[in-house]
């Protein structure tokens, strides 16, 4: 898992979006998106990040971007993960389940990432039917 060295106790929108590799506009739509984060504000509005909020930014991150989850598929996952700061100013991904903290294994790596949404099964299939019908039509 990715380990980022964590110096201060808050860090602003820009820095968080240096640490994570992920634009602020990002930041602010998962901030909707995810109840589990919620930055505090410092007295000019501005988001004040913690090390607790950067480790969950990577953790989403993992979940959209790399396991291919859907942001409702993430939630379900989020539900049951809770965050661990270590000691020695070190962040780590630490789920709550210790099964998905362990390598993946050949096999897996191997395997294609899963659907998560049988909404988006069916939605691939119209699309993939529109484009043949679409085809057929030019031809």
């Amino acid at each position: 898992m990715k380990s980022v060295g964590i110096k201060k106790l808050y860090y602003s929108i820009s820095e968080v979006s240096k640490i994570t590799d992920l634009e602020q506009y990002v930041l602010r739509y998962w901030e909707s998106e995810f109840e589990q984060l919620k930055p505090a504000k410092n007295r000019a509005g501005n988001r004040i990040y913690t090390n607790k909020d950067i480790k969950l930014i990577l953790y989403i991150k993992q979940l959209l971007r790399e396991e291919r989850y859907t942001i409702e598929g993430a939630k379900q996952v989020l539900k049951s993960w809770t965050p661990e700061v270590e000691t020695g100013e070190q962040l780590s991904l630490l789920p709550a389940d210790s099964a998905l903290n362990q390598p993946p294994t050949a096999a897996a790596e191997a395997q294609p990432a899963p659907i998560h949404s049988e909404k988006l099964k069916e939605d691939m299939k119209e699309i993939k039917n529109f484009l043949e019908d679409l085809l057929q039509k030019l031809n």
